[in-house]
């Protein structure tokens, strides 16, 4: 018998089919400067940012990591993709830029076309709600590398900020009053241990009590975007730094955007934590610190904001539920 591409478990047939499935999704995420179709080699964009002085490009590339393990174990697989976006738009909005497009990478051992659809599907309604044209992406069936029902993505996005008006920490100071936006969930950080402590004890579909439903709800509810809440901020110059809160916690990320002399001071008692790190923390029992430093215990965002403008922004965010998690200090 002679060996085709079909018997070394590629199909290029069902590659086409998913790039044709997945076209009038790419579509609908269409901008004024997307210039070419799915299908290229390429994806063209027009650079014209008119309504810019000095517009500066910000990029950032991320993944899902093993929440995907949950995906595929509770076959649900239409929250993925949009948490993949609104991860990458969350990461260069918390330096002030506003997202243009994204470009996303499928890797599979066997491709199944209903997945990769509903995969990317979410990705192009993420891409949809955040201003984003989802420009082109790359999909990949390679046997040799992954199992069978397995599967990874990761994605880039590209965004504009004005050159003036860039988030890096400079603006930070003492005495800035550090307000959260709260998370989903667990968003896109923490599964590996969330799944050590978790899978043991219970089924992917159990129903846990502290949780009013079912644990794969729980776990893949969609990390949230703050784009629409945070920008009439960023317009209204109420934001010195913006925090995404994902791996590293609340104090290894916002760490990040600490000058020399600064230091945080955490109010950890001044939140609810949502049950679902409850249920992690005692099926595993693990430690507060470790919980502090992996999980971001309810908090998705922080904005920091000069503590003359912090009621103001709380005003602003009340149907938001803010909440003050600490300030800014100086290293003594």
């Amino acid at each position: 018998m002679a060996l085709d591409y079909t018997s070394a478990g590629v199909s290029i047939e069902a590659g086409e089919a998913l790039v044709d499935a997945i076209k009038p999704f790419v579509k609908a995420t269409r901008t004024p400067n997307v210039l070419s179709e799915i299908g290229l080699f390429g994806g063209f964009f027009d650079a014209r940012f008119p309504g810019y002085e000095h517009p500066v490009l910000v990029a950032s590339t991320d993944g899902v990591g093993t929440k995907l393990m949950v995906a595929v174990m509770a076959d649900k697989h239409d929250t993925v993709g949009q948490c993949l976006v609104n991860h990458c738009v969350n990461d260069i909005l918390a330096c002030g830029a506003m997202p243009q497009f994204f470009l996303d990478y499928f890797a599979t051992g066997k491709l199944q076309p209903h997945v990769a659809r509903d995969v990317i599907k979410g990705m192009a309604l993420a891409c949809a709600e955040n201003g984003a044209a989802l420009l082109g992406g790359e999909t990949a069936e390679m046997p040799a590398m992954y199992s069978d029902g397995d599967y990874d993505v990761a994605g880039t996005i590209v965004g504009v900020v004005e050159k003036s008006k860039i988030l890096n920490g400079s603006r930070v100071q003492a005495g800035n009053v550090l307000i959260a936006l709260p998370s989903s969930g667990l968003h896109t950080n923490g599964y590996s241990l969330a799944r050590a402590a978790l899978f043991p004890r219970y089924a992917i579909d159990a129903h846990v009590a502290e949780l009013g439903g079912t644990l794969d709800v729980a776990l893949l509810a969609i990390h949230r975007s703050y784009l629409k809440q945070i920008t009439p901020l960023l317009q209204a110059d109420l934001v010195h730094g913006l925090s995404h809160i994902t791996g590293g916690g609340i104090v290894g990320n916002t760490s990040r955007i600490l000058r020399e002399g600064l230091q945080l001071n955490i109010n950890w008692g001044s939140w609810t934590i949502p049950p679902i790190f409850n249920v992690i923390q005692h099926a595993g029992n693990i430690s507060d610190d470790e919980m502090r430093h992996v999980f971001n215990l309810g908090v998705g965002m922080i904005m920091v904001v000069d503590e003359t403008k912090a009621d103001e922004v709380m005003r602003l965010l009340a149907d938001e539920h803010p909440f003050v998690v600490g300030t800014v200090t100086a290293q003594r």
